[in-house]
């Protein structure tokens, strides 16, 4: 790659970052770019893990050094989406073509509707685990098991899924939901990428070029999702999800 080539993935790196910690569907915008520099789709999904991975690393650290964790249930949560990230990986290592396009814009108008329907019970606050009910708990680590399939198989858009379970199930507000979501992207982007580079799918110098980018946007949301709150959140969640179903929908070509 040339000068303009590293220039090009730190820029959408960057980018990508910022979206995927405050909302999420960064890597529509990076797997383009990597497909555009020559990586086929596999490769190119593959790659994207390894800024992924690094960036969710740079971004839990900013919300631990603001006073933002909560392990416990981070890991828990992880601990349920591994099996299905397992799954997802290995069929995201075999499958290619843009299928999968369509129904990722059906899974954002989905969620985008849950979003932002105007009831004020939605965004219902919890500042501690102990005060969520024990069936939204069950119900939210259930649907892990879902988030983590498709995040393993995909990747891309799967910040909105994450989102709608932490805060419609578990009704935390929308900076512990991006605390959370994270925390949970992080550790089962590890098991992806060594799923991918095991089948020899992840080009590890494409990968860490674009991680520079990836962290350093990362780090930017983070900062963001804490001191501007949910406002902000919203704004840029709902901003992202539109743009991303409409890419899907009527600028991808098969």
């Amino acid at each position: 790659m040339g000068f303009w080539d590293i220039l090009l993935l730190f820029a959408v790196g960057c980018t990508a970052g910022i979206v995927n910690v405050m909302a999420g569907g960064g890597s529509l915008l990076t797997m383009p770019i990597l497909v555009m520099l020559g990586l086929d789709g596999p490769v190119a999904n593959g790659t994207n893990r390894v800024a992924i991975l690094l960036q969710n690393i740079t971004a839990v650290g900013g919300f631990f050094r603001r006073g933002f964790s909560d392990f416990k249930l981070s890991l828990t949560l992880t601990l349920c989406a591994l099996p299905g990230t397992v799954l997802g990986a290995w069929l995201g290592t075999k499958l290619g073509g843009i299928w999968f396009n369509r129904v990722l814009a059906a899974v954002m108008i989905a969620v985008l509707i849950l979003m932002v329907r105007k009831n004020r019970n939605d965004y219902t606050k919890t500042e501690t685990v102990e005060q969520v009910s024990k069936k939204r708990l069950i119900w939210a680590h259930i649907l892990m098991l879902g988030a983590g399939f498709y995040g393993g198989f995909i990747q891309a858009g799967v910040g909105f899924i994450l989102m709608a379970i932490l805060n419609r199930v578990l009704k935390l507000d929308l900076v512990r939901v991006n605390m959370h979501k994270v925390f949970i992207v992080g550790t089962y982007t590890l098991l992806a990428l060594i799923i991918f580079a095991i089948q020899g799918k992840v080009f590890w110098i494409t990968g860490l070029l674009l991680a520079v980018g990836n962290i350093t946007g990362g780090w930017i949301g983070t900062n963001l999702s804490i001191e501007k709150g949910e406002r902000i959140i919203k704004i840029i969640f709902n901003i992202a999800l539109v743009a991303m179903a409409i890419k899907l929908v009527f600028f991808s070509s098969s």
